[in-house]
Order: structure tokens, then C-alpha cells, then sequence
């Protein structure tokens, strides 16, 4: 059997690898803390729940129009006006499997073999698996631990070529926590409109801000020709399994993203849709606790990592995760890469943890805190342990 190209170029996920043994580990009894994953803890809150158990009783379970139905399209530009001030239509907006599908079908309909895309670095790893599928190349442009894993114009700037078509920005940023201000937002928008490039900006995380920074997009800027927005209802809603993502731009590059979209999902899953909608238009208050909580597991987390011995931590702005530099440990007794580090953590220390070398760094483990309080504390516990044998 013959394989193509293209699917050589997609590697396997190292936050699905780490899942994988986590939960191998576990089905064999093993006690296991499991700070690997970028999902919430929190169940789906329960309005959400019985919006689509009326959809079940309506029988709402055919075939939806495969961008999705008006209803959550509307819903979607709905809060998204509310929450940041932009002005949206249907035809502007199309719903998704996830918000992982936004982003790879919104590359697929932007990226050319031979393109390229400008990635900051860290970066969520399927980012650089997409653009490559899609035939791109990446150039990455580091944002420095220095300056808080925060990306700046400039160095777009300097790294733009003749053949870059698109840039690519996450913010606040998986793995690092990072948030680029909005002014630095708008000076990324002026550039890619004066350099003829698109901007896409994945919203992911946009509504889990800390210190009281208000949630920004640049969906208010009212471009359509050189932004392209992507989000996901997954960590807002904790509705991650449920499969409901968007993406906001202009109507051409909406209708070529539906065509692809037609021929591959045919429609995101009604059920969902409903509960989606449901999230939208209903009562918000649950993002704000949960926003709360995360909060205070940063603080613990983070102040525990600076007093681990060889381990410095950037304190996140947003998201929820830790990105620990951990290079000090690295060695013959710990593995000479964060990957064989991070194994080494699993089976010794039962702790699960992500190697920076997903996502484009020699020195750090990404840390999700999307968990318990005292699961934070006994994590704490056994890191400090396994590292105090370095």
C-alpha cells in the first residue's frame, strides 16, 4: 500500500501520547496525576446539559445545514458583538467540529504549497502539523522567556518574506499562558494589511484573562480582508467533548471553507448545536467561576514551581497552564530531552506532564491546572520529590 505525501507529514500528537500512557497507567491501577491534558475539569454546566436533552425529546437529530444551523450562527455573532464590540453577520460565520477543525480548514483554504506562515514559538503543536498537511512551511519567530513568551510586531516584521501568506497568533497562548496586548494586537493587523498577509487569531482561551484584563478581539476592527478569526466553545463552556467550534471572516473565504466542510463532516453534530446555542444565549456565570478557580490554582501552582530548586515559571496571563522551565534537571539521570524527562516523570513520579519539545522548546514542561486544588497539591508534592533526586 502507498501512502501519500502529505500524510507523512503529519506527526502524532504529543499531548494525545502522553494521554494515552496516562490512561494505560491508569487502567492498571496506577495512581496517576494527570496535568497533561487542556481540558477542564468542571462538567458541562447543567442549562447547557438540558438544552440538548430538549433537543433529544424534539427529536432534533437529521442532518443540519453543514456550516450549521442560523440559529447558533446567529448565537455566535451574537456573543461574540456582546462580549467585543464586532458586527458579524450569518454569512461571516461558520460553525465547526472543534475548534482544532476551524483552524485546519481555515489553513487548507489559505495555504499553498510552498507558503509561508509565520508560527510564534511555543506553539500549540497541531498548528505546525496543519500548515505542513496543507503543504506550508513554517517560520517560526520566537517569543522570548524573557519577555514573558509574549510575541511583538517586530518580530513578525523581521521574519516576513515575499512568500509568507499568513500569521498566525494565539492569544492568550497554549502552552505558555501568554497574552499579547491589545495594541500589539492591532500593530500584528496593520502589518499583515499592509503587507497584503492574513492574520489569523485563534480565540480559544479569549475569555480566561487574569489580574482583571478585559477580554479583547480584533473581531472589533471591522477587517475582513486580512483577519480570520477562530474559536471554540471547549474551554469557555467546558464542553470540550461536545465538538463545537467557529470561524469568523469574510464571506468568500467562509464559502470556500463550507465547501470543504460539506465534503468532509458534512455538518457539525446537531445535538451539540443546540447546546451550543443554549451556552451562548444563556446565563454566563459559570465562565466567570470558573475564571475565579483557575485563578487561584495559577497562584498555587506557580509560587509551588518557583520553590522547587532548579525550576523557574513565568506566571501565566491567561489559559490555564504552567510552562515551567526545567533545563537545570535535564541530564544522564533524567533524560538528556524534556520527552524522555516527561516519561521519566510518568513512570516514576505517576505525573503527567507535556514535553516542551511539542511545542518548540528544549527547556520546559507545559502544566495544564485545569484540576483540583489538592490534585495540584499532591502534584506539587511529587515533583518536588522526583527533582530533589536530580
Amino acid at each position: 500500500m502507498r501512502f501519500s505525501q502529505r500524510i507523512g507529514r503529519i506527526t502524532t500528537s504529543s499531548t494525545m501520547v502522553v494521554l494515552q500512557k496516562a490512561q494505560k497507567l491508569k487502567a492498571e491501577g496506577v495512581d496517576v496525576l494527570d496535568f497533561g491534558a487542556g481540558e477542564p475539569d468542571f462538567p458541562t454546566p447543567d442549562n447547557i446539559k438540558q438544552a440538548a436533552v430538549r433537543a433529544l425529546d424534539a427529536n432534533f437529530t437529521k442532518y443540519t445545514p453543514s456550516g450549521g444551523t442560523r440559529e447558533l450562527r446567529e448565537a455566535l455573532i451574537k456573543r461574540h458583538a456582546q462580549d467585543f464590540n464586532s458586527n458579524y453577520k450569518v454569512e461571516e460565520c461558520l460553525v465547526t467540529v472543534g475548534g482544532k477543525h476551524a483552524i485546519f480548514e481555515a489553513v487548507s483554504a489559505l495555504i499553498e504549497n510552498g507558503d509561508e506562515v509565520i508560527l510564534p514559538s511555543p506553539f500549540w503543536v497541531s498548528f505546525q502539523d496543519i500548515i505542513h498537511y496543507a503543504g506550508g512551511k513554517c517560520v517560526l519567530v520566537e517569543a522570548a522567556e524573557s519577555n514573558g513568551f509574549v510575541l511583538t510586531a517586530d518580530q513578525v516584521e523581521r521574519a516576513l518574506t515575499p512568500k509568507t501568506r499568513l500569521i498566525i497568533v494565539n492569544s492568550p497562548n497554549n502552552p505558555t499562558g501568554a497574552v499579547v496586548e491589545p495594541t500589539e494586537m492591532e500593530k500584528l493587523l496593520a502589518l499583515a494589511k499592509k503587507r497584503n498577509v492574513v492574520l489569523l487569531s485563534d480565540e480559544c482561551y479569549c475569555r480566561f484573562l487574569y489580574e482583571g484584563a478585559t477580554p479583547f478581539s480584533l473581531g472589533a476592527s471591522g477587517d475582513r480582508e486580512n483577519l480570520v478569526l477562530v474559536g471554540s466553545l471547549s474551554k469557555t463552556y467546558a464542553m470540550t467533548g461536545w465538538r463545537v467550534g467557529f470561524v469568523m471572516g469574510q464571506p468568500k473565504l467562509i464559502s470556500h471553507i463550507l465547501n470543504l466542510q460539506s465534503h468532509s463532516t458534512s455538518n457539525p453534530n446537531s445535538i451539540a448545536q443546540k447546546a451550543a446555542v443554549e451556552a451562548l444565549l444563556g446565563p454566563q456565570d459559570a465562565v466567570g467561576a470558573m475564571l475565579a478557580e483557575y485563578r487561584k490554582r495559577r497562584d498555587k501552582i506557580v509560587q509551588g514551581l518557583r520553590a522547587i530548586p532548579g525550576v523557574s515559571c513565568n506566571m501565566p496571563q491567561g489559559a490555564f497552564y504552567a510552562y515551567p522551565n526545567i533545563g537545570a534537571h535535564l541530564g544522564p539521570k533524567n533524560g538528556a530531552d524534556t520527552l524522555a524527562l516527561s516519561q521519566k516523570l510518568l513512570e516514576e513520579a505517576h505525573v503527567a506532564v507535556v514535553p516542551g519539545q511539542a511545542f518548540g522548546t528544549d527547556a520546559h514542561v507545559r502544566i495544564s491546572y485545569a484540576t483540583s486544588q489538592e490534585l495540584i497539591d499532591e502534584g506539587l508534592k511529587r515533583l518536588r520529590d522526583f527533582f530533589s533526586r536530580s
